[in-house]
C-alpha cells in the first residue's frame, strides 16, 4: 500500500501502481470525468501514470492553470501530427503550451503557410481529435531517438544535448514526438480547436539560425468557449494600443529613427508628462529626492553590479572612444548609477533611509522579432527608484511602497490585481549572486509584509531578479488578461558589491539594505497596457483633452473663446472646434478622439451664459453654467485621483 496527501492534508492509503485518475475516481466520479492533468511530489505527470510510493497528489481540470498547460501541450501535439499529414517532408522543431494555447515552429521546406490554410489544418486536428487517441509516454535510449530522427537535425540537436536513459518520447494515433510529460488523457478532450496565426521565429530564439515558421493555435473543450474567446480576441484588436496610439497621435514609429524606438507626438508627450508630475508629487510627499544619470557608463560600472555579466548579451555593442581600451555602454540599467549617488558621500544611521528618484532612460537590444509596440522596445524609460535604508527600516519601508504602488493603481484604474512573490530558484544557484543568507532575509522581509498589507499573493520560485526577490503585481484588465505592472525588490547584494556603508550609533561601518521599485514600470509599458485596458478612455484626470468646445456656427466664435478661457482659469484642458462643419460631424470627430465632454454652443447658450454639455458615449446632460460644469469636473477628478 501506499499513501497519498491529497491538498487539503487528508492522507488515503491505496494499492501501488494506483493511478491519479483512480485516485479522483475514489472521490468522486464527477472529479474523475474532469480531471486532465496531475503532479505527483512536485513532479508532473500523466493522469494514468501508476504511483509506486508514498506522496503529494495534486489533480487538475480544465479550470486550473496547470490543467490548461496540459490541454494545450498536448494540442500542440495534435497540431504537429495535423501538419505532418498534410505537408509531406517537413521538421518539426518544438511546440510548448503558452498563456493562452500553444505553437509548433516548424522548418516548412517548399511549403508556404497563410491564413488561407487554417481552416483545413484546424479540420484536420478536430478530424484526429474525434479518434479519442490516448497519449502514451515510452522512455527511449538515445541511439535509438537519433535514428528515428536521423533526418530531422532540429531534433537531433535537442536529443544530443540530453543524457541517455532521460529521453521519453509521447504516442498518440500513428505519431510519436520527443516530449517529456504531461498530457491529457486522449485527444477526444478537444473539442474546438483555432490557428490563430503564423510568424517567423528563428531556431532556438538565435537570429543566426534558420528562420522557422511558428504556427499558433488555441483549443478548447466546448466550442462555445472558443466562440466566447474569439469574441475577445476581436475586442483585443478594437484596443490594441498601436491603433489607438496612432488613431489618437500619441506616438509613432520611424524606420529611419530605428524599430523599437518610440516617438512621442504632442498629446502623448503631455500624456506621459502627466503621469510622470502625478507620481513625481506623490515622491514628493514620500520623502523621495529626484536625480539625474547619464544614458552612457563605462562599461566597468555594470560589470561591478553584476548587470553584464547576466544581461551584456542583450546589450548593445560597447562604444569605443578614442581612449585605448576604454569602453562605454548605453545604459541598461539604472541602479548602478544611484549606487554610486549613494557612494559620494559617507552617511549616518541618522541620514537614513535615502530614497532616489529618477525617470531614468536606458536601452536593450531586443531581437526584431520580439518588438511589438510599445510592449517591448529597445529604448524606454523607467519610473525607477532606490531606497537606501538600515535593516531595522526594511519593513516599514518596504511597506510605504507597496502603499505607493495601490495609490498608482487605484488612480488609473487598475482594481483587480494579485501580488507576486517571486524567490529564487534553490535548484539553479548559479542564476543568482550573493550569500544564502541574504537571499533568506530578503525573502522573508517580502512575505512579512504582503501578510502584514493584507494583499492576496502567491509565490513563485525562479522568478526572482538575479540580486534580489521580488514582490510583482499581477494586475487584470478590462478584458481579463493578466500583466505584470509593477515591481518592488529587496537587494543585500549591489550595496556589498558597490562597498556601500553607513555609521551605525555604535560608530561602525554598515551596509544598507537597498530596495528596488518602479511603480509603472517602463512609462512605455504601462501606456500601452493603460490604452487597451481603458480602450484609450483615460480616467479624467489624465486625459490629453477633457472638454472639446464645439460652436453650431462661426457666429458663436467668440462666446466659444470666452468659454474656453473660463475652463483654462478651471485648470480644465479645452479646446474649440469652429470649423464651418455641421454639428454632427464635429461630435462625431470628438467621439472618435475619445473626448470625455462636448460643450455645444449656439444662440440660447450665448445669450444666457452657459453651455450645453454631452459626454463621451451620447449621454445629454442639459445646459448648465461654467462654474457647475468646472464643479462637476472637480468633483469627477477627485472620485477618481486618490489621496496619497
Amino acid at each position: 500500500m501506499i499513501d497519498i496527501t491529497l491538498p487539503d492534508g487528508s492522507i488515503k492509503s491505496f494499492e501501488q501502481n494506483t493511478t491519479p485518475i483512480q485516485v479522483a475516481k475514489s472521490i468522486s466520479e464527477g472529479l474523475a470525468r474532469n480531471v486532465i492533468s496531475a503532479k505527483f511530489n512536485e513532479t508532473t505527470v500523466e493522469s494514468t501514470t501508476p504511483l509506486t510510493t508514498n506522496g503529494s497528489l495534486i489533480l487538475y481540470t480544465w479550470n486550473d492553470t496547470e490543467g490548461k498547460k496540459a490541454f494545450w501541450h498536448s494540442s500542440a501535439h495534435v497540431l504537429a501530427e495535423a501538419l505532418q499529414e498534410l505537408y509531406n517532408g517537413i521538421h518539426l522543431t518544438i511546440g510548448p503550451a503558452i498563456e493562452n494555447g500553444f505553437y509548433y515552429d516548424v522548418d516548412f521546406g517548399e511549403h508556404i503557410v497563410s491564413d488561407k490554410d487554417f481552416k483545413t489544418i484546424e479540420n484536420k486536428m478536430i478530424e484526429i481529435a474525434r479518434g479519442k487517441h490516448e497519449f502514451s509516454i515510452r522512455s527511449s535510449s538515445k541511439a535509438d531517438a537519433l535514428s528515428l530522427y536521423k533526418d530531422n537535425p532540429y531534433k537531433t540537436e535537442l536529443i544530443e544535448n540530453l543524457e541517455d536513459g532521460t529521453i521519453t518520447f509521447c504516442d498518440h494515433s500513428n505519431f510519436t514526438d520527443l516530449c517529456r510529460g504531461g498530457h491529457i488523457p486522449h485527444t477526444g478532450i478537444i473539442k474546438a480547436a483555432k490557428i490563430l496565426s503564423v510568424a517567423g521565429a528563428y531556431w532556438r530564439g538565435d537570429e543566426n539560425n534558420k528562420q522557422l515558421t511558428r504556427v499558433y493555435g488555441i483549443t478548447f473543450p466546448k466550442q462555445k468557449e472558443l466562440t466566447q474567446y474569439l469574441e475577445l480576441l476581436e475586442e483585443a484588436k478594437k484596443r490594441d494600443h498601436r491603433k489607438l496610439g496612432k488613431e489618437l497621435q500619441l506616438f509613432a514609429f520611424s524606420s529611419k529613427v530605428g524599430q523599437g524606438l518610440p516617438l512621442w507626438l504632442p498629446k502623448g508627450a503631455a500624456l506621459r508628462e502627466r503621469l510622470e508630475n502625478f507620481l513625481k508629487k506623490a515622491q514628493k510627499k514620500a520623502g523621495y529626492e529626484m536625480v539625474i544619470t547619464p544614458h552612457i557608463a563605462q562599461k566597468e560600472l555594470y560589470v561591478t553590479s553584476g548587470h553584464y555579466a547576466k544581461y551584456g548579451e542583450d546589450s548593445f555593442q560597447p562604444i569605443h572612444t578614442p581612449k585605448e581600451d576604454e569602453e562605454f555602454l548605453l545604459k541598461p540599467m539604472n541602479c548602478p548609477h544611484h549606487c554610486e549617488i549613494y557612494n559620494n558621500q559617507q552617511w549616518s544611521y541618522k541620514d537614513l533611509p535615502k530614497r532616489f528618484a529618477e525617470f531614468g532612460t536606458v536601452y536593450r537590444y531586443e531581437q526584431s522579432g520580439e518588438l511589438h509596440g510599445l510592449t517591448r522596445v529597445r529604448g524606454f524609460t523607467q519610473d525607477d527608484a532606490h531606497i537606501f535604508c538600515t535593516p531595522d527600516q526594511l519593513d516599514s519601508e518596504f511597506k510605504n511602497v507597496i502603499d505607493l504602488v495601490l495609490y498608482v493603481f487605484g488612480s488609473l484604474g487598475f482594481e483587480n490585481f494579485t501580488a507576486q512573490v517571486s524567490i529564487r530558484d534553490p535548484k539553479t544557484p548559479e542564476k543568482y549572486i550573493g550569500d544564502v543568507t541574504n537571499w533568506e532575509k530578503a525573502e522573508n522581509a517580502i512575505i512579512s509584509a504582503a501578510k502584514d498589507k493584507g494583499l492576496t499573493y502567491v509565490i513563485e520560485e525562479g522568478e526572482a531578479a538575479f540580486y534580489g526577490p521580488k514582490l510583482d503585481f499581477m494586475v487584470k484588465d478590462a478584458l481579463g488578461r493578466q500583466w505584470q505592472l509593477g515591481t518592488i525588490q529587496v537587494d543585500y547584494n549591489l550595496p556589498e558589491r558597490f562597498e556601500l556603508s553607513y555609521k551605525g550609533s555604535d560608530n561602525e561601518s554598515h551596509r544598507p539594505v537597498m530596495i528596488h521599485r518602479a511603480p509603472f514600470g517602463s512609462m512605455e509599458r504601462f501606456i500601452a497596457i493603460l490604452l487597451e485596458h481603458t480602450a484609450g478612455n483615460f480616467p479624467l484626470w489624465l486625459m490629453p483633452t477633457q472638454v472639446s468646445i464645439l460652436t453650431l456656427s462661426e457666429k458663436y466664435e467668440n462666446y466659444g473663446q470666452k468659454v474656453l478661457d473660463l475652463f483654462e482659469n478651471h485648470d480644465i484642458r479645452a479646446n474649440i472646434d469652429n470649423r464651418n462643419e455641421t454639428i454632427g460631424k464635429k461630435i462625431r470627430e470628438a467621439e472618435m478622439n475619445k473626448v470625455p465632454y462636448m460643450v455645444i454652443l449656439g444662440e440660447s447658450e450665448e445669450k444666457e451664459n452657459t453651455i450645453s454639455v454631452r459626454k463621451h458615449g451620447g449621454e445629454d446632460l442639459g445646459t448648465i453654467s461654467v462654474d457647475d460644469f468646472a464643479a462637476l469636473i472637480s468633483e469627477e477628478i477627485k472620485k477618481t485621483l486618490k489621496q496619497f
